[in-house]
């Protein structure tokens, strides 16, 4: 029934939602890669999970509320597979695969850039930019439902015409009770959470360097499942410094060069004992890139990376050097890249491994505004030092997951009246992972558990999506609609699941979204349905989100503003689970205040 509701409300609102595609992008630490990206519309989210969640070939894991930590996987590769970036760098964790998204402040957060190629997501930090002053920032307050308050400020300073300087610090402290279905309430779902970052931009006569300090601190509860809940709690320490150089030292070569030293510290309170986990990282990447002529430009990348974990259970150290060469042909409306990549990795148990991973990616410009591309990518995944080296679960005989990502795209973009911008996508996509780390019972005693190499999934789909924009001197919006179809199969042999919809992946996703801004205000809203999910208990329902964002902007003198929002989530009171047992919050509202200088 809600369909006619969002037809309506869509044909009246329209969306900002940037939607690029890149053929070749440039990461520090890998050079030219094949890549196939989208950006993510951030302006009307609350948090890094709620914008990654609008986008249907994502799937986020949530635990529920505030506390519950959020992971994300691409186009049902898991999370250990999906590669998270900060602003070129990546974050590990050696332990669990994926670090929490919860970690990272979507209030300083510049652009977000999935890339489906290289099954990764890039957070990028916001840029200062400077008007008459030299000094400029923001402080932001929101407040809502179950005792949400999440207070944050950035203070930018122009140190002189080359550098500048930023410092951003915000809160979360939730009390996370939101109430359950039966009339009982969620509870220990508290979270009190401190992020802090330092960043610095400079230019230099050939290129630029971006320096970053980033600290997180959260305690939290870990409510269990509603059938098992628990008074377990959680804190964590993240800390990572990183340093990034792009230099061009003549029209043929330029150098991307970046380092990164990260420590973290998860200690977990059980009544049946506690746990910690240390984890430190350090990284040295480099990227060498050549212009060797118009059509033809070339990369090598080397990269050492050191991670090392001390656990009350185990301890563990991980070396890892990676190497890539890459390719880039482009004469006039053909483009063809081409990467190899290898990777080995050396345990301080004694494992080794070393990979190769081909790739290709083929670009045509059937005529101006229509693209048509392929690729095809070989990707692996060494598995984690818990599912190796854990005592009385892990398995040191486990081989990396191999896998292979291909896809087929097409992309037509049009400007008419001077106004009006028309985009649209079309992709398929065939994904195959062999060797897949699954937990299974041992032939000894089936009451143990280990993880063994025996999953095979074969995922294929494909994502559509339109959008229509306008932007005029006075009124500016669009609207934007997507698709997504996902069959992941669980096709390893024996298993009780063959044949079956790998546990959660949604097999349809729709997302329709919008907004409209003019004279100070805006109004933004997006609906998300996703359908035909399971997990091992069977088919789970169905469930849609309808989320709404009204604001006001006042121009102050000075160039001061001053903003106010309204932020309705699940306006529907839709109760739905992302993971089993884990429900949800049902309907809630937020205010915001923002106050730019």
């Amino acid at each position: 029934m809600l369909l006619p509701t969002i037809s309506v409300v869509a044909g009246l609102l329209v969306a900002e939602t940037p939607d690029t595609l890149q053929a070749v992008t440039v990461i520090a630490d890998r050079g030219l890669v094949v890549s196939r990206t989208d950006t993510v519309q951030i302006s009307n989210s609350i948090s890094i999970s709620d914008a990654l969640a609008s986008i249907p070939g994502l799937y986020v894991t949530d635990y529920g509320g505030a506390a519950g930590p959020k992971s994300v996987s691409l186009r049902g590769m898991g999370s250990p597979q999906s590669a998270i970036y900060v602003d070129g760098v990546r974050i590990g964790n050696v332990q669990s695969g994926q670090a929490d998204l919860g970690m990272l402040d979507l209030g300083s957060c510049g652009g977000i850039v999935i890339d489906y190629a290289q099954n990764s997501i890039s957070f990028n930090t916001a840029r200062p930019v400077f008007n008459e002053r030299p000094v400029g920032g923001r402080v932001r307050f929101r407040g809502g439902s179950f005792g949400t308050y999440e207070p944050s400020g950035r203070l930018d300073f122009k140190l002189s015409d080359e550098v500048s300087l930023s410092a951003t610090a915000g809160g979360v402290l939730s009390k996370g009770d939101f109430p359950l279905p039966d009339g009982s309430r969620r509870l220990n779902n508290d979270i009190r959470q401190v992020r802090t970052g330092l960043d610095s931009w400079g230019l230099t006569d050939g290129g630029d360097w971006h320096a970053k300090a980033y600290f997180n601190s959260a305690q939290r509860g870990t409510p269990g499942t509603v059938a098992w809940p628990s008074t377990d709690r959680q804190k964590d320490r993240n800390a990572f410094l990183q340093g990034l150089v792009r230099e061009r030292f003549s029209p043929i070569y330029t150098l991307h060069a970046s380092a990164k030293f990260s420590f973290d510290n998860m200690e977990y309170q059980s009544q049946w004992g506690d746990n910690y986990y240390r984890q430190t990282e350090v990284q040295l990447n480099s990227a060498h890139r050549f212009n060797i002529c118009r059509w033809l430009e070339a990369s090598l990348a080397a990269d050492f990376c050191w991670d090392g974990l001390d656990a009350d259970q185990y301890s563990a150290s991980r070396t890892s050097v990676f190497a890539t060469a890459s390719a880039s042909f482009h004469p006039e409306r053909f483009k063809a890249d081409i990467v190899l990549e290898y990777a080995g990795t050396f345990d301080k148990s004694g494992q080794r491994r070393n990979i190769l991973s081909p790739s290709i990616e083929l670009r045509w410009n059937a005529f101006n505004g229509f693209d048509l591309l392929a690729f095809a990518r070989r990707a692996y995944r060494t598995p984690t030092f818990n599912e190796l080296y854990y005592p009385g679960y892990g398995n040191p005989e486990l081989k990396a997951e191999d896998a292979w990502l291909s896809g087929l795209g097409m992309e037509f973009k049009l400007t008419f009246g001077g106004k009006w911008h028309l985009l649209a996508k079309a992709d398929g996509f065939f994904n195959y992972l062999k060797d897949k780390i699954i937990s299974a019972p041992t032939t000894e005693d089936p009451n143990i558990w280990l993880p063994f190499n025996v999953g095979v999934v074969q995922m294929a789909g494909s994502d559509v999506r339109a959008s229509l924009n306008y932007a005029g001197s006075i009124l500016k919006g669009g609207i934007s609609a997507r698709y997504s179809y996902q069959s992941a199969l669980d096709k390893t042999p024996g298993s009780h699941t063959f044949g079956q919809q790998i546990p959660f992946i949604s097999r349809h996703t729709v997302v329709i979204g919008a907004d409209v801004s003019c004279k100070g205000w805006s109004a933004g809203i997006n609906w998300n349905w996703r359908g035909e999910r399971y997990d091992s208990a069977g088919r789970m329902p169905d469930y849609s989100t309808l989320d709404l964002t009204v604001g006001k902007g006042i121009s102050l003198p000075k160039d001061f503003a001053l903003e106010f929002k309204f932020i309705a989530r699940n306006l529907t009171d839709c109760r739905y689970e992302l993971a089993g047992g884990y429900p949800m919050p049902g309907r809630s509202f937020y205010g915001e205040m923002d106050f730019k200088f």
